[in-house]
């Protein structure tokens, strides 16, 4: 989120965006959600009595909840008496950026950042609930920080736990790009055994222009995904998704074509079609009927939540 506040002054009219070698037919629109999805940034878990919970950027970190996954509702804010352990990264402002929620032992994990509008002076947190409502989070402060002398912005987390069950923390926005470190399951911390700081995606030229990471494994294969470009910048936004694997989690990963994320790679698998435009900053999580990607997109009356599945027949995801 090389971003800050969602930019208000919105274009009336949909600028649409080009992709070279791209038809805009295939990629679907989003499914159907109602309710309240203005949203930026979505993050997503399904409860164990089968609702939902969604998180976004916004003022002390915003919650709404479905028990449909189709129509959403507010249900208050991760910090009603706000968070003023952030403030030193935000200047002041209520407004947290980038929530990653996940569900481990019996507790739900939410990692966020701090930051502001083009800045390195930025920190990830982690907050835990056994409930995931309004009024039940516990601080548990600083996860990682970073300043203006860093080459990479601690932003943008996303916790992933592999199959031998060992936790890592995926982060960073423009510079020298997407981060990784191990972490601790005890503390959600930096693990003490592995101080490593991993480097898995990279856009040497595009002014930078990565950011949002979020890995899974599936199938032998850990996916990362990413958001290219520009968001932030309502109909004039140039947000897309992209992805590449690996047989790793640490790296390298490549795309279809064999490029390296460390060296601009990635393989498209959402762009501006039609009116909608910049969709990004992706979550991917698993359901019962199928694996959703869950997005923001903006029109011109703002950034609306998107949910779409995947399809992952030739062992790549394709979003239907």
């Amino acid at each position: 989120m090389q971003r800050g506040l969602v930019v208000a002054a919105l274009i009336a009219v949909v600028i649409p965006v080009v992709v070279p070698g791209v038809a805009a037919a295939e990629y679907p629109n989003p499914g159907q959600v109602t309710g309240s999805i203005n949203v930026h940034d979505p993050a997503m878990v399904r409860a164990a009595n089968g609702a939902y919970f969604l998180f976004s950027t916004g003022n002390n970190l915003p919650i709404r909840t479905s028990a449909n996954r189709v129509a959403f509702a507010n249900a208050g804010v991760v910090w009603p008496n706000g968070a003023p352990w952030t403030t030193q990264f935000t200047g002041g402002s209520a407004n947290l950026w980038a929530p990653d929620i996940s569900f481990h032992n019996g507790r739900y994990y939410l990692y966020y950042a701090a930051s502001s509008f083009g800045s390195r002076n930025s920190a990830i947190f982690l907050a835990t609930s056994t409930t995931a409502a309004q009024g039940s989070w516990t601080n548990l402060g600083m996860v990682w920080q970073t300043s203006n002398a860093n080459d990479y912005n601690a932003i943008d987390p996303n916790l992933v736990v592999d199959s031998a069950g060992r936790w890592w923390l995926s982060f960073g926005s423009f510079w020298t790009g997407i981060k990784m470190i191990r972490i601790d399951p005890a503390t959600g911390k930096q693990h003490a055994g592995d101080r490593t700081l991993y480097g898995i995606a990279r856009r040497p030229s595009n002014g930078g222009a990565v950011e949002a990471p979020f890995i899974v494994e599936r199938n032998g294969f850990f996916y990362l995904f990413v958001s290219f470009d520009l968001c932030c910048r309502g109909t004039s936004s140039t947000y897309r998704v992209m992805v590449g694997r690996s047989t790793s989690i640490t790296g390298p990963y490549v795309d279809r074509a064999g490029v390296a994320l460390t060296n601009g790679g990635g393989t498209e698998i959402m762009a501006t079609h039609g009116s909608i435009v910049g969709p990004g900053h992706e979550a991917v999580l698993p359901d019962t009927d199928n694996w959703l990607l869950v997005y923001h997109y903006y029109t011109s009356t703002g950034s609306r939540l998107g949910i779409n599945f995947l399809d992952w027949s030739d062992g790549w995801p394709r979003a239907f």
